[in-house]
């Protein structure tokens, strides 16, 4: 068997007796839910001073080559499924991407809500610094907007990425000094990545792979919630993906939030809903954690 096939089935056979316990919190040391939390709730990512509710509208569920599950519904029905989130569900956060496809979807919704009442998230793929400034130009025609509250540089794996992407870094420190932006980071996707994110105080938010098996993050649970402790301390904003373990949680979604808002370690999350009826029961499902 291989290493990495032992260590996920590791995880998912610690995930397993987690889901079947009564006291999740304490098996990883951690303090239980001590008030009512909802998916409306404003937070603040870390230092960065960005107020947004707890849950983010994820749009690149099965994301990649500019489509996802969420576009794929459609121009108008998925534009109106946001609209719906901030207007039914108070939802004020957009995670996007141009991987996804989605930021036609957003700039939709920006025309028709106040801007400033609104955080958007986007992602690029890019690994060169003049990539990544016309990727900045390009994101904001296509989302309609002098700004963008949060870009990560997408999906690194790399450990030595903060030497090897300086220039990439270099240009969204720039880019914030101007106000294109207001705040920078990285999605990761390797443990090593993470280390190296923890450690460097260039990241202010980071999107972070977190369920109780273990299924597509970048380590166990327990080693990762170590990891994004040393972030928090630090004061970097921290924000959960892959909460449903990329649908192997699908049929216990209320366990997976439970122990989102158990472990203490995220500012916000972002779930990607494909319907009304899973909108709601996310908001639901959060507010009955």
């Amino acid at each position: 068997m291989l290493r990495r096939d032992f260590l996920r089935r590791g995880a998912k056979g610690l995930g397993a007796a987690w889901l079947a316990s009564s006291s999740p919190a304490a098996m990883l040391g951690v303090e239980p839910l001590k008030k009512k939390v909802t998916a409306q709730d404003e937070v603040v990512l870390g230092k960065t001073g960005i107020r947004t509710s707890r849950l983010a509208m994820g749009t690149g569920t099965v994301g990649f080559g500019g489509a996802s599950n969420q576009t794929r519904l459609g121009t108008n029905p998925f534009t109106r499924l946001l609209l719906d989130g901030y207007h039914e569900n108070g939802l004020r956060f957009l995670d996007t991407s141009d991987s996804y496809g989605s930021h036609p979807n957003v700039a939709a919704v920006l025309k028709q809500v106040p801007r400033d009442k609104v955080t958007v998230l986007t992602k690029s793929d890019t690994r060169d610094a003049e990539g990544m400034r016309r990727d900045l130009e390009r994101y904001r025609r296509e989302l309609g907007t002098d700004y963008i509250d949060i870009v990560l540089i997408h999906c690194i794996t790399i450990g030595d990425w903060t030497t090897r992407y300086r220039g990439i870094m270099d240009v969204l420190s720039e880019a914030k000094q101007k106000g294109v932006i207001r705040a920078h980071g990285v999605s990761c996707h390797s443990i090593e990545a993470l280390r190296a994110a923890a450690a460097s105080p260039w990241v202010e938010v980071d999107l972070v792979r977190l369920n109780p098996i273990g299924s597509h993050m970048d380590a166990d649970p327990s080693t990762v919630i170590k990891v994004i402790q040393q972030m928090r301390a630090d004061g970097k904003g921290i924000v959960g993906m892959k909460i449903l373990g990329q649908g192997d949680l699908r049929d216990r979604p209320a366990e997976a939030i439970r122990y989102a808002l158990s472990t203490g370690v995220l500012d916000a999350f972002t779930i990607g809903a494909e319907s009304h009826k899973q909108q709601n029961d996310l908001t639901a499902r959060i507010a009955a954690a």
